[in-house]
């Protein structure tokens, strides 16, 4: 089981360089899980990409139903005082926080690029190519 994050969530969908890492990573373990907050930062990301004119609403539409298909049944909440705890003494957001309060609590690995999050949890976040070599 890997907690995926947002971006490495949008990595599988959205073609772009980090697409193929995101790929070989669901390959070796495609027992992804996250907390709900994905959908939304997932949303706003697609949103992102159809007011630039990158992507089609039935594209965008299209990513959303498939990103939910992988997730399902593996979304779990996580607790506020925990994500707070982690937020206070990370400064690293609280919407980051959520990902890696749920790493922590399943005892899996959290696959993230997001620089801040590897530097202040490098005992639970690994970037999607540190798997590989696992």
């Amino acid at each position: 089981m890997i907690v995926a994050d947002t971006n490495t969530i949008a990595y599988l969908f959205i073609q772009g360089v980090h697409t193929p890492a995101a790929e070989a990573l669901l390959e070796a373990d495609p027992g992804w899980c996250a907390p709900p907050l994905w959908r939304s930062e997932f949303r706003n990301t697609l949103a992102l990409y159809i007011r630039r004119g990158a992507m089609s609403l039935k594209h965008a539409q299209r990513l959303m139903r498939e990103a939910e298909t992988l997730l399902r049944d593996r979304e779990f909440r996580v607790e506020s005082p925990e994500v707070l705890r982690l937020a206070r003494e990370s400064g690293c957001s609280a919407y980051d926080c959520e990902f890696v309060a749920l790493a922590r609590d399943l005892g899996a690995p959290l696959a993230t690029s997001d620089k801040a999050i590897l530097r202040a949890f490098p005992d639970t976040a690994l970037a999607p190519e540190a798997f590989l070599d696992l």
